[in-house]
């Protein structure tokens, strides 16, 4: 056997169906496309979303609102998970902390909240903070540091 001999295996290939080639092919006429309509047509390819003069569906939904393409997305995280979080001993908080404890993902931003209580002094490093959370962070003798 050699690259001048060889051939797919028997049955996995068909023969190319043959049309208009005249009435005795059995696919001569019409050759398999009907009588008439846009499908019958040279040329002819269906538009994404035609619903053939019905109105699309695209087009009766209501449309509404918009996406801002500058929005920026923050993982939000409250004092009171801090305080939480700072029961074993940290002190110092930063983006890959909140990653360990499973908090955020590694590529997200963080946003520091201002929900619950803080009574430790804790340097906390996020993308951004709420004023109440800084002004608690500070309150209790810590550093809120933006990234």
């Amino acid at each position: 056997m050699n690259l001048s001999n060889l051939q797919p295996a028997a049955g996995a290939t068909r023969n190319e169906k043959r049309i208009g080639r005249g009435t005795g092919s059995g696919r001569g006429g019409t050759s398999t496309r009907g009588h008439k309509g846009a499908k019958s047509r040279s040329g002819y390819s269906k538009k994404s979303g035609f619903e053939g003069g019905q109105m699309p569906l695209q087009r009766r939904v209501p449309k509404f609102g918009f996406k801002n393409i500058n929005r920026v997305e923050y993982k939000a995280i409250n004092l009171d998970v801090l305080a939480a979080l700072t029961e074993n001993g940290a002190s110092t908080l930063d983006a890959a902390f909140f990653v360990t404890a499973g908090l955020a993902s590694k590529n997200a931003k963080i946003k520091v909240l201002g929900r619950g209580e803080i009574t430790k002094a804790l340097e906390v490093h996020a993308h951004a903070f709420s004023k109440s959370a800084v002004e608690a962070i500070e309150k209790a003798g810590g550093k809120a540091v933006t990234l």
